[in-house]
C-alpha cells in the first residue's frame, strides 16, 4: 500500500503519463487520456484541459513530485507548467498498445483528412476521396510520427505520393489591388508567385485576380504591404480552386 503525505505525493485516477528522462533523472507528467494527441497536434490549445496537475513527478503512479533542484538541474527553471509543456511535446506518451493502435489510426485517418481537402488532381482539378488517400499512403508506406501534428505529416504525405500520383495543392484564388505607380516596380516579382492569372486590370490602381499555391500567401502579403507603404491589399477569394465532384481511381 503507497502512503501518500501532503509534501511529496499526490493520487490521480484515469491518467496517461508522459515521461521523459533528463540530466540523469526521469520526469513525469499526469495528462487526461486523449488529450496528449490532440495537444500535439495542435487541436487543443488549453493547458488547463491537457494536464491533470501542473506538478512534475518522478513516479506519476506513486504520487511522488519532482524535488525543485533537480528541475532546476534537468531544465535550468522551476516554472512547472512550463516544465510540464516541454515533456508534452517531447516525451514519450505511456501507453497500452491497444491504446497506441487506435492512436496511430486515428491520426492516420486525420491526415488523410487533411490531404484530401487540401489537394486535387491536377488534370482534373477535381478532389480526391478520403479513402483513395488513405490507400495511397498504405501502398506507400506512410508511418505515422504520433509526436508530430497531423498538419506537418499531410505536407510530408503531399510529397511522397507525388512519386506514385497525380496530386498537388489545390490553388487558392486571390485579388491582389496596389496602386499603378508602384505595380510597374511589383508586377514582375508578385507574378513570379501566381500559378496562373485570370484577370489583370489597369486603372488608378492595378488589380490582379489569380490563382496561387497557399504556401505563397504570405510572402505576396507581405511583399504589398512593404512595399505599398500599406497602400495595397491582398483579399483572398477562395480558399481552393476545384471542379464539383470527387476524383477516384
Amino acid at each position: 500500500m503507497s502512503i501518500f503525505t501532503p509534501s511529496n505525493q499526490m493520487k490521480l485516477t484515469n491518467v496517461a503519463v508522459v515521461k521523459m528522462k533528463k540530466a540523469g533523472k526521469r520526469f513525469e507528467i499526469a495528462c487526461y487520456k486523449n488529450k496528449v494527441m490532440s495537444w500535439r497536434s495542435k487541436v487543443e490549445k488549453d493547458i488547463d484541459e491537457v494536464l491533470q496537475t501542473h506538478s512534475v513527478f518522478v513516479n506519476v503512479s506513486k504520487g511522488q513530485v519532482a524535488k525543485k533542484e533537480d528541475l532546476m538541474k534537468a531544465f535550468e527553471t522551476d516554472n512547472q507548467t512550463e516544465i510540464c509543456k516541454t515533456i508534452l511535446s517531447k516525451g514519450e506518451l505511456q501507453v497500452s498498445e491497444k491504446e497506441r493502435q487506435a492512436q496511430l489510426e486515428s491520426m492516420f485517418r486525420d491526415i488523410a483528412t487533411i490531404v484530401a481537402e487540401k489537394c486535387v488532381n491536377p488534370n482534373t482539378k477535381r478532389p480526391y476521396t478520403v479513402g483513395v488517400i488513405e490507400r495511397a499512403m498504405k501502398e506507400a508506406h506512410y508511418s505515422v510520427k504520433p509526436s508530430k501534428s497531423t498538419k506537418q505529416q499531410a505536407l510530408d504525405v503531399i510529397r511522397l505520393l507525388k512519386n506514385s500520383m497525380d496530386i498537388e495543392r489545390a490553388k487558392m484564388r486571390i485579388r491582389v489591388t496596389i496602386p499603378s505607380k508602384d505595380a510597374k516596380k511589383l508586377k514582375e516579382k508578385l507574378t513570379s508567385l501566381v500559378s496562373s492569372t485570370e484577370h489583370e486590370d489597369w486603372d488608378a490602381d492595378w488589380v490582379l485576380i489569380c490563382l496561387i499555391d497557399p504556401g505563397n500567401i504570405k510572402g505576396i502579403d507581405e511583399l504589398v504591404r512593404e512595399k505599398t507603404a500599406g497602400k495595397g491589399s491582398v483579399e483572398v477569394l477562395s480558399l481552393k480552386d476545384v471542379e464539383d465532384g470527387e476524383e477516384v481511381f
